[in-house]
């Protein structure tokens, strides 16, 4: 055996490991990155390690299962493990992944991504053969990694009580861990921790010099990567040793490795990610003689160990799924990394020597970053994990231990969804077809297309179809699936390889002996299966970006609008080969942060009987009756039709000769809210004055006097347009209703009898005019020639005297010459300058130097 284990720090900690496990059954380990525990554990609990304190040979190997969440991690890890024992990956050392497994006869660690762990699990729940599971990396908390414990805790208290669990943490926050595997009526399962050689590591805050846009989807500010690629540039030349560099994604890194292309002549530039080259991810992982720059996404976070490195640059980005439940969209979107993300990749550069990290922002931005990562449970599309616990036996997780118990709202939207597909029942349960789908190792939206296209287009287009959809192809290779699936059937790159490994897996589950030839073109069955996994994201172009049902074929290449079968707007690139066609089925889409409309990422073009084949329960014929706007009118009416949909698009619709009453009411009172009441009705100067008295009165003196404006009067639209509502079928029948009339039935009895003395239309003035009180300001207003209130003391009172009239004082041009509220201050103090300034103008109206004691009057002064 290689004697480089005897150096691994874990080591110290394997024997208190293992008598933990051997008296509980389960434990935590807790082993910073770099200390062995993804490598020799597993060793020494196999008993392939030949150490006197820990050696369980004596009593024969046991066979140990190590779940990692990712392929790469699953492949470096099982290579690492084969090394140290001298061996090639295959002999007692194996791994197993989608696709791919490199296993023996002699083998007793078998390393697998945490997906195949819970595709073995519901083949066979008793894991037959396997002594213990280790759950590697288990504080980043994947959805995956989160259910094999949930039912690998079920399997040992129901049926495998001698399996051994042990969760191995690259963190010390393993108290929860301990609590869940203790289980709810013991102790908590034994820590046990390892400490590693962690040296020193400088921080270095190197922020951008200038400020940089806040990632919104997928994009990231080109500015944030032209200063990560100076900073990989200025750790080069500042510190000794490799440099690696996080960033959030595949296509980040692309652009900073081109950013970075002039260095390559001193320097090898390495990209890792998960799709990246195995040669290139064994350079990444093995150190060689050149100085490296590796730039790789999460990966390197804890799963991998990378040699070499004495300084990590963090660009402080990291992605994580989101899902839009009313819109049916998920997707991976770039968010502010963690605290606890930050303090895990600082680590790497401490791991061999003492290091520094180069953090691509401002210190006090920490203060408002999150302490720790988000669970996958509680933020992403939960369909598959619906159906894994349905198949399990606990319908909604039921009854599982789960760290975190999954949102009621993404498990119902879920729900919905396999319900649709008929994956579950009523109640919940898995139906003979969820198990079938589940068995495929896809999403169930792919599983169901997958096995309902094989007999619509034949096996092998279903399962090429359906492998291109299970793992996003690169943009590079652009939005239209067909040309996609030339593309990868053509290529010989690392992606197309994957492609074909995965196409075989999938006809290994729906066979393909006597596939017939297929009835359709590669091009019509892309649009079949897509629209199969998807069919509320059928789409039809719209004939613009309004909300009307036509629909146009649009110029190819030009950008598109869409409305899917869900109600969601999808918008094509400019330039997009999709956008010549009516009908598309969306693959990928995302949402733009403050964008109406998704994004068409991928999809396939389709005609409309292909779209009906594929979304059968999305059908429906209804009346529909509605308030409509026709095209270049501001104008609304009623528009009774017989429409037939998918989903939310219009495919046919005829007039209706009688609609239903209640539909046209709903109609009329959309159209009432949408253009309003005092709009759309018609109000003759009789009917405004009621409704401003009734206001006045509801404002000053409240209940039983009703509100009257829009809101309220359409809320109580039964009460005052009835029966003329319920008689009306057009517009115009709206506008004929006797608006004066239809008010008086809100009067409230018996106080309705009080309505003229407590806002009188006409008040009678001392000259024995009857002066029509002005209510549409906020307090009445009476307006009136000053000859006509001589002798009157005091200003008329309304509601019970609760306000006092305002008094507009006109000229005997009926210009107003003063406004009071105080009658008899106003005689006192200000008439003096009225009548002084009015008396030569009008000479012929009288003008007493005494008002109070004057005879009110309407004419003239009589001519001498």
């Amino acid at each position: 055996m290689n004697p480089a284990w005897l150096e691994l720090p874990v080591r110290s900690a394997v024997p208190e490991l293992r008598r933990a496990l051997d008296q509980r059954g389960t434990a935590v380990l807790a082993a910073p990155p770099g200390t062995g525990k993804t490598t020799l554990v597993p060793l020494a609990l196999a008993g392939l390690v030949p150490e006197a304190d820990f050696d369980a040979q004596a009593a024969g190997p046991r066979r140990v299962l190590v779940a990692e969440p990712r392929r790469l991690a699953v492949r470096a890890a099982a290579r690492r493990m084969a090394w140290l024992l001298g061996e090639p990956v295959g002999e007692r050392v194996g791994f197993t992944v989608r696709g791919e497994r490199k296993t023996g006869p002699r083998t007793v660690v078998e390393v697998v991504t945490t997906g195949v762990l819970l595709q073995r699990l519901q083949r066979e729940q008793e894991l037959a053969g396997v002594d213990i599971v280790v759950l590697d990396e288990c504080h980043e908390r994947h959805l995956d990694a989160d259910t094999a414990l949930a039912f690998l805790l079920d399997v040992r208290a129901a049926l495998r009580p001698d399996l051994q669990v042990l969760c191995a943490s690259a963190t010390s926050d393993t108290a929860a861990w301990a609590r869940l595997l203790g289980g709810a009526d013991q102790a908590p399962a034994p820590v046990v921790e390892a400490h590693g050689i962690q040296h020193p590591v400088e921080v270095v805050w190197s922020p951008p010099p200038r400020p940089v846009r806040a990632p919104q989807g997928l994009r990231v500010d080109p500015a944030l990567l032209e200063h990560v690629a100076a900073t990989v540039r200025r750790a080069l030349r500042e510190r000794e040793g490799d440099v690696l560099c996080f960033l959030p994604g595949a296509g980040e890194i692309a652009r900073v490795a081109g950013m970075l292309a002039g260095l390559r002549n001193s320097v090898d530039v390495l990209q890792l990610h998960g799709r990246a080259e195995s040669a290139i991810q064994e350079a990444a992982l093995t150190a060689g003689g050149r100085r490296r720059v590796v730039l790789s996404t999460s990966v390197a976070e804890s799963s991998l160990t990378v040699p070499g490195v004495r300084t990590v640059v963090d660009c402080g980005l990291a992605r994580e799924p989101r899902t839009d439940h009313s819109r049916g969209l998920a997707a991976l979107v770039t968010v502010r990394a963690s605290l606890a993300t930050g303090r895990q990749r600082a680590g790497r550069a401490g791991r061999e020597a003492p290091g520094a990290v180069y953090r691509c922002w401002a210190q006090f931005e920490d203060a408002r970053a999150r302490p720790m990562p988000t669970p996958e449970i509680m933020q992403a599309d939960l369909t598959s994990f619906a159906l894994q616990v349905a198949c399990w036996g606990a319908p909604g997780a039921r009854g599982l231990a789960l760290p975190d118990l999954p949102p009621d709202g993404a498990m119902a939207a879920a729900r919905d969804v396999l319900t649709a597909l008929g994956a579950v029942d009523a109640e919940g349960r898995a139906t003979e077809r969820g198990v079938s789908i589940t068995r495929t190792g896809l999403h169930p939206r792919l599983g169901r297309a997958l096995l309902d296209g094989a007999a619509v287009v034949g096996a092998r287009l279903a399962a090429e179809l359906a492998a291109l959809l299970s793992e996003e192809p690169p943009r590079a290779l652009g939005d239209d699936l067909a040309a996609v699936h030339r593309a990868a059937a053509a290529g010989r790159d690392p992606y197309a390889a994957r492609w074909r490994d995965e196409v075989r897996r999938l006809l290994g589950h729906i066979g393909s002996a006597g596939d017939p030839r297929p009835p359709v073109s590669p091009a019509e069955a892309a649009g079949l299966i897509v629209g199969l996994a998807f069919p509320e994201r059928i789409a039809r172009a719209r004939a613009g970006r309004g909300s009307g049902s036509g629909s146009s074929k649009p110029e190819p290449g030009a950008r598109a609008s869409y409305l899917m079968a869900s109600g969601t707007a999808a918008d094509t690139a400019p330039g997009s080969a999709l956008s010549g066609a009516e009908w598309i089925a969306v693959a990928v889409a995302d949402r733009p942060s403050g964008s109406p409309a998704a994004r068409v990422r991928l999809a396939a073009v389709l005609d409309e009987a292909a779209a009906r084949r594929c979304a059968p329960s999305l059908l429906t014929e209804r009346e529909k009756v509605r308030w409509a706007v026709p095209a270049g009118s501001r104008r609304g009416e009623i528009a009774a039709r017989r429409v037939q949909s998918l989903g939310a698009i219009e495919l046919t619709a005829r007039l209706l000769a009688d609609p239903d009453p209640a539909d046209l009411r709903a109609a009329l009172l959309e159209g009432l809210a949408a253009e309003t009441v005092s709009e759309l009705l018609t109000w003759p100067a009789e009917a405004t004055a009621l409704r401003q008295r009734l206001a006045f009165l509801h404002r000053t003196l409240g209940q039983p006097w009703p509100a009257v404006d829009d809101e309220a009067l359409l809320a109580r639209a039964d009460q005052w347009l009835e029966p003329e509502l319920s008689r009306a079928r057009h517009r115009a029948d709206l506008e004929r209703i006797p608006t004066t009339t239809a008010l008086t039935r809100l009067l409230p009895w018996p106080a309705a009898g009080r309505l003229d003395e407590l806002a009188p239309e006409r008040i009678t003035v001392p000259s024995g005019s009857r002066i029509r009180v002005d209510y549409s300001a906020d307090r009445p207003v009476l307006a009136v020639k000053i000859q006509e209130l001589f002798g009157l003391d005091a200003a008329p009172q309304l509601a019970d005297g609760r306000v006092t009239l305002t008094i507009h004082l006109l000229s005997p041009a009926g210009r107003p010459a003063a406004v009071t509220s105080d009658l008899a201050s106003f005689w006192r103090e200000g008439y003096r300058a009225v009548r002084a300034d009015l008396r030569g103008r009008y000479p012929r109206h009288p003008w007493p130097e005494d008002p109070t004691a004057a005879q009110p009057t309407r004419r003239l002064n009589q001519r001498k």
